[in-house]
């Protein structure tokens, strides 16, 4: 599909590709059976200037477009979902510094996070509150020109490593979400092994204890956490983890065409039986649809266009649930050498699962698409009734 994309756009999705397959694609497994990322891989991320491609250029970031970005996350979906997931988070965090942080705050933060200098990681999620953020219970109480912050984030993605945290808290004004250094009195990680994916993404628990925060570090102000910063950082996390499950779709299906062909059963490769090619045709058409929506997407957020909003969710489901499928018939393509560590679709079914899981499960996001569904239905028949020409309003 690269006739829908810029000159541009192609040339990055091929660097991007030559990047992966050089640097990435040989280390994946290790990096999953030993579940760290190793320093130096973040660090040759930063030289390439990858983890501040979409921060602005005004900051020493690549300012990129939608479009680019969800590439770049696409190849490294299909690379290691783990350095996604890093991705993710760390351009999330940049994101909200850019769009709700002060003036001197992205002075400070996005210099740094271009030339990822600092890590950052989302510390949104609690034992008691995920899909329901505004449960979060983590205090933020004023102490003068300060904020004490108390609370116990988990499933934090490169919490261990990271150098900053981008926190929602609840203050007396309502949901807030401040920047936390790491090496603050008070704050304290602590890993968490053996996910069933993405188990390099050096995942932890947060615990803040006392934390004193200064004033300036709230993006935008107390009681806009959740609906301004966090809720437009999630959304930009949505769009890369749609594409990077494009990219285990993509992954899944070379591993399966490639195996299909040179596995024989009853003296024929499995490719010719017919069961076999139905698996696959299914995962090659989820891959294209896949993709058509995420492109939609990142043209849609490009435009500035409402239903990017929409549009985001609907890509997102959609991948993420397909990536699943992906994984599950290639793991059966692949039979009893599905099942252990020789072969990567193992790895793809773990990443896939936590894919349906992160930046909105898809069962809420069936909940979001049912109603996006019923607004346009109930515009679709005022436009009729009225004769007016259609817009993005509700969407």
């Amino acid at each position: 599909m690269t006739s829908m994309l810029t000159k541009a756009q192609a040339e990055a999705q091929e660097q991007f590709r030559a990047f992966a397959d050089r640097h990435i694609v040989p280390h994946a497994e290790e990096y999953h059976r030993t579940q760290r990322t190793p320093p130096h891989m973040v660090e040759l991320l930063a030289a390439e200037g990858l983890l501040g491609l979409p921060v602005p250029e005004e900051y020493g970031g690549g300012g990129c477009d939608a479009v680019t970005l969800g590439l770049l996350a696409g190849e490294l979906g299909h690379a290691c979902s783990s350095l996604r997931s890093l991705l993710t988070v760390h351009t999330m965090v940049a994101h909200a510094v850019a769009r709700w942080g002060s003036h001197d705050l992205k002075e400070t933060w996005l210099p740094r996070l271009a030339r990822g200098e600092s890590v950052g990681a989302l510390a949104v999620s609690e034992p008691g509150a995920g899909s329901d953020a505004a449960g979060v219970t983590s205090r933020l109480d004023r102490d003068g020109d300060h904020w004490l912050l108390n609370g116990h984030k988990t499933w934090t993605t490169y919490g261990e490593i990271a150098d900053v945290f981008l926190v929602l808290g609840r203050s007396a004004h309502g949901p807030t979400a401040v920047l936390v250094e790491r090496g603050t009195d008070g704050l304290r990680t602590e890993l968490i092994e053996d996910l069933i994916g993405i188990r390099a993404s050096m995942t932890a628990n947060v615990y803040f204890e006392g934390c004193r925060v200064p004033d300036g570090h709230v993006l935008a102000r107390p009681g806009l956490g959740l609906s301004h910063v966090v809720g437009t950082a999630l959304d930009l996390g949505r769009y890369t983890v749609g594409w990077g499950c494009v990219g285990i779709i993509d992954a899944c299906l070379e591993a399966s065409t490639d195996y299909a062909s040179s596995r024989e059963t009853f003296g024929t490769p499995i490719k010719e039986h017919q069961l076999v090619r139905r698996l696959i045709s299914t995962m090659y058409t989820d891959a294209q649809a896949a993709r058509l929506l995420c492109l939609e997407a990142g043209r849609l957020r490009d435009a500035g266009d409402p239903g990017a909003l929409a549009q985001t969710s609907v890509a997102k489901y959609f991948a993420s649930t397909a990536a699943t499928r992906a994984a599950a018939d290639a793991v059966q393509i692949h039979g009893a050498n599905g099942c252990g560590s020789g072969y990567p679709v193992q790895r793809y079914l773990g990443d896939s699962r936590v894919m349906e899981i992160i930046e909105g499960s898809s069962q809420i996001h069936q909940v979001g698409l049912a109603e996006y569904a019923f607004q346009e239905r109930a515009l679709d028949r005022r436009r009729r009734q009225t004769g007016s020409t259609p817009t993005n309003e509700g969407r």
